[in-house]
């Protein structure tokens, strides 16, 4: 049997398995949504909910976990792509 792979979560901390997560990738000063999990860079993962995505902006945790400034405009538009893989929980 194959283990699971298990990420944190920056908006609230906590561990679930990696494909119940989306993660978000900086590289070169970009940062966007990556759903394969395979985009080059650094990552964060975050649960598919706005309610963590709201607590990880307010901590600044997607900067932090990324090593870089994320400008409030790019966390708007992360937020808007961030629906599209929102799951009712």
């Amino acid at each position: 049997m194959k283990k699971t792979p298990m990420r944190r979560c920056v908006g609230c901390m906590e561990s679930k398995p990696k494909n119940q997560l989306i993660r978000i990738a900086g590289f070169e000063g970009v940062v966007s949504i990556d759903p394969t999990g395979k985009a080059k860079g650094r990552g964060v993962y975050i649960c598919r909910n706005q309610g963590c995505f709201r607590l990880a902006q307010k901590k600044k945790a997607i900067g932090r976990g990324l090593q870089m400034e994320v400008p409030l405009e790019e966390m708007e538009r992360l937020f808007l792509e961030l629906k599209n893989y929102e799951t009712k929980d």
